[in-house]
């Protein structure tokens, strides 16, 4: 039975049968906004759904708390993240532990399918030693904020970005007041212990205007 995460709790990725979960995916799941139309004088009501970009995105952290690889969309122009001093987005880690599947630019239209629309798979048996934090998050880059999107969920699971096989530890982001001008989310951490690595569930919501901003929040705030 999968862990149903809640805000700060942290876990050991070791599995039932006592064997460490090192190869697994993690994906996030949101819907797109529905919004209703009218036409004809406003004499006919329709809906329609409205696109919802979020980016979900990792840095690894060194023991020092300092960058040393990434992983986000390939999208993001390069002048602005040299405003930042942010190298350019990728999807495959450095030590290739980690790929990312890819931008998605407008979230479940149809209601939830049960697909995670973006998808980092994680091989730690090929993580770089020198890494001993890796943060994952979501930024919004459209106008909304996370109070108006119907839902959003982490996951982590074994199996492939296509299939689920085992489902492993959930978080989900409720739409709630709280979350009203919240545009960036910071959502958890995997990190290195002496009996092996652990994930923490963080939650935590900020207004950031764009990801170079939480990523040099999470330096900051959460790395050391």
């Amino acid at each position: 039975m999968a862990v149903k995460l809640s805000k700060g709790e942290k876990i050991s990725l070791q599995k039932q049968n006592g064997v460490q979960l090192t190869s697994f995916c993690v994906g996030c799941n949101w819907g797109a906004i529905p919004r209703e139309t009218s036409s004809f004088f406003g004499l006919i009501k329709r809906q329609k759904m409205e696109n919802v970009d979020l980016d979900l995105s990792c840095i690894m952290v060194n023991q020092a708390g300092a960058m040393v690889d990434h992983i986000y969309s390939p999208l993001y122009r390069g002048s602005f993240l040299a405003r930042y001093s942010m190298p350019l987005g990728k999807l495959d880690s450095n030590d290739r532990a980690m790929h990312h599947s890819g931008d998605d630019l407008e979230g479940d239209k149809d209601g939830d399918d049960g697909l995670d629309n973006e998808i980092i798979t994680v091989d730690l048996t090929c993580v770089s030693p020198a890494i001993t934090q890796i943060f994952f998050f979501l930024n919004n880059c459209g106008k909304e904020d996370f109070s108006q999107i119907p839902y959003a969920s982490i996951r982590m699971y074994e199996g492939t970005p296509q299939k689920v096989k085992t489902l492993f530890a959930e978080y989900n982001v409720p739409a709630m007041p709280q979350y009203a001008g919240m545009t960036a989310l910071v959502m958890g951490k995997l990190f290195r212990e002496e009996s092996g690595w652990q994930f923490a569930a963080l939650g935590d919501a900020y207004p950031d205007d764009n990801i170079c901003v939480t990523i040099l929040r999470i330096l900051r705030d959460y790395a050391k």
